[in-house]
């Protein structure tokens, strides 16, 4: 199984909000976090990258 870790990007700040994600799913500027346990996490911003080889997605905040 493939597990992320979610990282906000604030200007220059980097914020790990959420690990072992299993599910994203992005609707305009909302996007809506999954874990591998069931728990849930929405936060509001763009995804600037997903790097599977790093294990993580990089989201600016808006």
């Amino acid at each position: 199984m493939c597990e992320i870790s979610i990282i906000m990007l604030r200007g220059e700040n980097r914020e790990k909000v959420m690990e072992s994600v299993a599910k994203i799913l992005v609707e305009g500027t909302s996007i809506q976090l999954t874990g591998i346990l069931g728990d849930r996490m929405t936060v509001e911003g763009s995804i600037k990258e997903i790097n599977f080889s790093r294990g993580e997605a990089l989201i600016i905040s808006k």
